[in-house]
């Protein structure tokens, strides 16, 4: 396999010490998984220099650690040179004012999954927002999307079901990154923030994150591998059912299940379905934390063959489907709360509208459903045109 050396935004503003915000007083939001190419945590490289005035921490879901697990609020803390870290997922996402007026630019450092229900970009998002009310200035350093910046699947956000998973109309797996993002976002709904990117250089869209020489970082406790990342769009949706996505086990997202799935039988319903790209295992798990915490459940793993013909989301709503048919009298949908939202079913938050969930309960095949969203898909496709920063070859 051929690597592709990339250096990312934190390498780069390293490489020109840190000149377009020599002191400067900075509010920083990241997390202890953001590191520059040699592995030296983002933080660090900020406390650390000597015309940096780093004056105050945001973080995001999971906390500035990173290990915090799924959905669990954090509070404000302090770092170890008692800089104070404002949670941003807890009481509140958005940031304080008080917070912000104390700094002359915000650096937004974090490492995005590719999928639209991942939380960071919103988070970065929401920062934007609130930087661009008061006139401070944002600096976006930039990372590759570790499942390439060309695949476009799933169907985007209706009007109506923007939550903290989906802030903005995007297809589940958006294909860019969060720099390309956040500069859509603001320029499309006219949010006029001062944002300065400091993009990657050496990554060709079509590059997977193995595919360059880039080491996985650990952004959330239940993301451990890239293989977790490459499976994650589809299989995020089943959070908002009763199966387990394989929280509580070493391999999140790749096993799923409950005590009252037959691992043979689901594994050989799934293998008819000719699912393109991926193969199946039956299993046995038994969570740690999460659902069914503590008990035997029987499930599957699932193995990604040829990722460039696999299709996470279309795999996601057929094992989904799989379950109902097999299971119908012990699936169900998750009811709210969940991310915020407290009315609206997860599931169709995860999704972004309510139809694919009634399309599935009324048997409609998962071609079907796709050929309905296929119009939004094609649109946005032409609309990222405008706002991609690198090339594919």
């Amino acid at each position: 396999m051929l690597y592709f050396i990339v250096l990312l935004g934190i390498d780069r503003l390293i490489a020109d010490d840190f000149r377009p915000m020599k002191n400067m007083k900075i509010g920083l939001l990241t997390n202890t998984a953001c590191c520059n190419s040699m592995l030296r945590p983002t933080i660090s490289l900020f406390e650390n220099h000597r015309r940096i005035d780093l004056k105050a921490i945001f973080a995001p879901e999971h906390g500035f650690s990173g290990a915090l697990q799924d959905q669990v609020k954090s509070s404000d803390s302090f770092h170890r040179n008692r800089i104070k870290i404002h949670s941003l997922y807890g009481k509140k996402q958005i940031p304080e004012h008080e917070a912000l007026r104390k700094v002359d630019a915000v650096i937004i450092d974090l490492i995005d999954i590719g999928t639209r229900y991942y939380t960071f970009t919103w988070s970065a998002m929401l920062m934007i927002r609130e930087a661009a009310k008061i006139g401070k200035k944002v600096f976006i350093l930039d990372r590759p999307n570790p499942l390439n910046g060309v695949t476009v699947q799933g169907p985007l956000i209706q009007s109506g079901y923007e939550s903290f998973v989906g802030l903005y109309s995007i297809p589940i797996r958006h294909g860019m990154t969060i720099a390309e993002l956040c500069t859509m976002f603001c320029r499309e709904n006219d949010i006029r923030a001062d944002i300065h990117v400091i993009n990657a250089t050496g990554w060709r869209r079509n590059n997977y994150a193995d595919e360059t020489h880039m080491t996985w970082t650990v952004p959330s406790p239940n993301m451990p591998h890239f293989s977790t990342a490459l499976v994650y769009p589809g299989m995020c949706l089943l959070e908002g059912t009763n199966v387990s996505e394989g929280r509580g086990t070493t391999r999140p997202f790749e096993t799923f299940g409950a005590p009252w799935v037959v691992p043979n039988q689901l594994t050989q319903a799934l293998q008819k379905r000719s699912i393109t790209g991926a193969d199946f295992r039956p299993t046995y798990f038994i969570p740690t934390f999460n659902k069914y915490r503590g008990q035997l459940c029987g499930g599957v793993q699932i193995y990604v063959t040829n990722r460039r013909k696999f299709k996470p989301v279309l795999t996601g709503l057929e094992i989904i489907r799989t379950l109902i048919r097999l299971y119908p009298g012990k699936f169900q949908w998750r009811q709210p709360p969940y991310e915020f939202e407290k009315e609206k079913m997860p599931f169709d938050i995860l999704v972004g509208n309510s139809w694919v969930r009634k399309a599935i309960e009324n048997g409609r095949a998962v071609t079907a459903i796709q050929r309905r969203w296929l119009t939004a898909l094609k649109n946005f496709k032409s609309l990222r045109k405008k706002y991609l920063i690198y090339s594919q070859s």
